[in-house]
């Protein structure tokens, strides 16, 4: 993988955020992302937009993951065993093969390349922007209030 140049609180955030999405949908993990220090995007294949409600939920279990102070930790398992357990789509099919694994906590984990913090407790609370919904796409934009 080609290490991406994402902002590490940013980047676990959004880990948690795709977590979150795919324990309460069972739709998988954003197929699409834009991650910067300000604000950030996901995209998910989805069948329409969030209501109020849902916003309130995925906003509050993910300041309730950031908030448990859970250990980010890496992995390097054999291919043969990541294509197993996860999903490699985004995985350059040049890829060495043995993939690296982000973990938060017992919480989520999943192949990954970019930096990210040590402790959910460096990253900040999670402040929901928008949703949208298009063409079967789901919207999703956010930042963080970074710990003073």
């Amino acid at each position: 993988m080609n290490p991406k140049n994402y902002d590490p609180q940013m980047h676990t955030a959004e880990h948690i955020l795709n977590g979150v999405m795919s324990k309460k949908f069972d739709k998988g993990r954003s197929f699409s992302n834009h991650i910067e220090k300000k604000k950030s995007k996901c995209d998910y294949h989805f069948d329409r937009d969030l209501i109020p409600e849902e916003i309130e939920e995925i906003t509050l279990e993910v300041n309730e993951v950031i908030k448990s102070h859970h250990h980010v930790t890496e992995e390097f398992i054999p291919r043969e065993e990541a294509e197993l357990k996860y999903n490699l789509e985004k995985i350059p099919d040049e890829t060495e093969d043995t993939i690296r694994i982000i973990k938060v906590g017992n919480f989520d984990a999943c192949p990954c390349s970019g930096p990210h913090v040590k402790n959910t407790s460096e990253i900040g609370e999670f402040i929901f922007g928008s949703s949208s919904f298009e063409s079967g796409i789901l919207r999703l934009r956010w930042k963080i209030k970074r710990p003073e």
